[in-house]
């Protein structure tokens, strides 16, 4: 499961809460998409985009008082099956082994960090390797990378 939005807070006395979505894809807020939570499924009734976020209704928070409960609640779904362009996406690159244009093996990405010159793939070893260098992949197993000598020295680690 990915992690999709958060729910912030209420708004209004109707049960409406504000959502950050964490995700590219606003079609995860659609009537009728179903969202999974620690707390069990909820089911979008309405949603409309409001000050870089989401006013959202469930069908499972009739009102206020159910929507307070609500608050800082993640929200997660099943991965959409993404269209094989090149593109990278960060579920998929989690978990993945970084090596380089010499065939040496520099660990597991931990994570992806968003920075806007480029998104950076951190290691476990809390190394960061700007994701511009990265020039294949197969999703979930294996990044390549052609890396300039000296950002994955691995003998200071």
């Amino acid at each position: 499961m990915l992690e999709v939005g958060r729910i912030d807070r209420p708004h209004g006395l109707s049960g409406e809460v504000v959502v950050t979505l964490l995700s590219t894809r606003p079609e995860r807020l659609a009537p009728g998409s179903r969202l999974s939570t620690e707390r069990g499924p909820l089911t979008v009734r309405t949603s409309r985009p409001h000050q870089h976020r989401f006013l959202v209704r469930f069908d499972e928070v009739p009102d206020s008082d159910s929507a307070e409960r609500w608050r800082g609640v993640v929200l997660t779904a099943e991965p959409i099956d993404e269209p094989d362009d090149g593109t990278l996406w960060a579920h998929q690159l989690i978990g993945a082994r970084v090596i380089d244009q010499h065939g040496t093996d520099h660990g597991v990405v931990r994570s992806v960090v968003d920075n806007p010159a480029s998104d950076l793939l951190e290691l476990e070893d809390g190394r960061l390797v700007p994701a511009v260098f990265v020039v294949g992949h197969i999703p979930g197993e294996e990044i390549r990378v052609e890396v300039p000598v000296g950002l994955l020295d691995d003998s200071g680690v």
